[in-house]
């Protein structure tokens, strides 16, 4: 749901409805034991990256490991918000320079295309201003991430504990991992992610899963595709037996070569942390009575979506984490807890795994690769 073709009776009720402050009573909740499956689940992710460098030789992140494709744009922040989105960095108008990259979720950057499996989008917002979080002082970015699924099968610390291990364990045998799944209160939620439609990543609806403050209140976030030609190509879905392993690449740089793309950024408020709850995310808030609200739009113009330096840059440099960026946004619950131990850990060893410096780029100047056309003018004034 989205409030951008609403009419001003509709907005007035969304300005009206009674949003929950991030500091209320309650919406923070730590587990007595979290600090132990948090350490825990470092050391299973830092194990699953050993893996795949033995089969590799190369260090690749614990999740998101796949590069689909890395784009170059704009985050425009509507000028004509109600009082209520006017938070944070979309508090006034104002266009950012962004870069992009779109993902396969597995750790394993090897994952087949034709295999059904989320897929992942990640945005680096920079020029941002604000005070920013302590682990992202001194890193002018907004860092943004995303999945194709709502809810995040990994919902909190304990549950992220238990089903990696079951997952290294019985990976390669799916019987046996969905018989210990199906002993679980979540089994639908464990097996969602097997079946998640697979079909083009620029058409692909895309959610934090996580909640953040919103300023003054807490959110959820969403990226929702509105290029014509984007809407069009998501009636088409991968055919193993007709496509190739690397199709979602393929159809990615098609489609980037030939067409702008349009997403809207949207968020959707919280309002009851039964319905909505913050510290587990495996529940997904309902957008019929929480409606999305749009806030900003962003524009990638055409371009080449595959640079093989972008690709390497990124892969060897880049770490992208919620915990970089504004106070305002800042990640909450569990599953981003466990984020802010979890992803330095796991940069930490791919960095010294491939002997490479992790680089915290401050501008798109910084990024290597070519800017497209349509950006020029726009960069140079920023």
């Amino acid at each position: 749901m989205d409030i951008s073709n609403r009419g001003v009776d509709d907005e007035r009720k969304l300005a009206d409805r009674n949003y929950i402050r991030w500091d209320a009573a309650g919406v923070e909740q730590i587990p007595e034991d979290e600090e132990e499956d948090i350490n825990a689940v470092a050391d299973m992710i830092n194990a699953i990256q050993k893996a795949q460098w033995n089969s590799h030789r190369h260090c690749y992140s614990g999740t998101h490991a796949r590069t689909q494709g890395i784009v170059k744009g704009k985050l425009v922040v509507h000028d004509d918000l109600p009082k209520h989105l006017k938070q944070s960095m979309f508090d006034h108008g104002a266009e950012y320079p962004v870069l992009c990259r779109y993902s396969s979720e597995p750790g394993d950057p090897g994952l087949d295309d034709r295999i059904p499996q989320p897929r992942g989008f990640a945005m680096k917002v920079f020029n941002v201003h604000g005070d920013f979080l302590p682990d992202g002082v001194g890193i002018p970015t907004q860092d943004i991430e995303f999945n194709s699924t709502p809810a995040l099968d990994l919902a909190d610390a304990k549950t992220t504990r238990e089903i990696i291990d079951l997952r290294i364990k019985h990976g390669t045998n799916q019987p046996e991992l969905y018989k210990h799944f199906e002993a679980r209160p979540d089994t639908d939620l464990q097996k969602y992610r097997d079946t998640v439609r697979n079909t083009h990543l620029e058409s692909t609806r895309q959610y934090s899963q996580t909640a953040y403050r919103f300023g003054d209140y807490i959110a959820k976030y969403c990226l929702v595709p509105t290029g014509p030609t984007q809407q069009a190509l998501h009636s088409e879905t991968v055919n193993p037996s007709a496509h190739p392993p690397d199709i979602l690449s393929e159809w990615l740089q098609t489609f980037h070569r030939a067409h702008d793309a349009s997403y809207h950024l949207q968020f959707q408020l919280c309002e009851n942390l039964t319905d909505q709850p913050v510290e587990y995310a495996g529940k997904v808030w309902d957008p019929e009575k929480y409606p999305w609200q749009t806030v900003a739009t962003l524009v990638v113009p055409r371009q080449e979506s595959f640079d093989w330096e972008m690709k390497c840059f990124w892969e060897d440099h880049i770490r992208v984490d919620p915990w970089h960026g504004l106070e305002t946004l800042r990640p909450l619950g569990g599953p981003n807890r466990l984020r802010r131990v979890v992803y330095p850990a796991s940069s930490r060893l791919r960095r010294t795994m491939n002997a490479r410096a992790e680089v915290h780029v401050k501008s798109l100047a910084e990024v290597p690769g070519p800017v497209p056309a349509a950006l020029e003018g726009f960069l140079q004034g920023k």
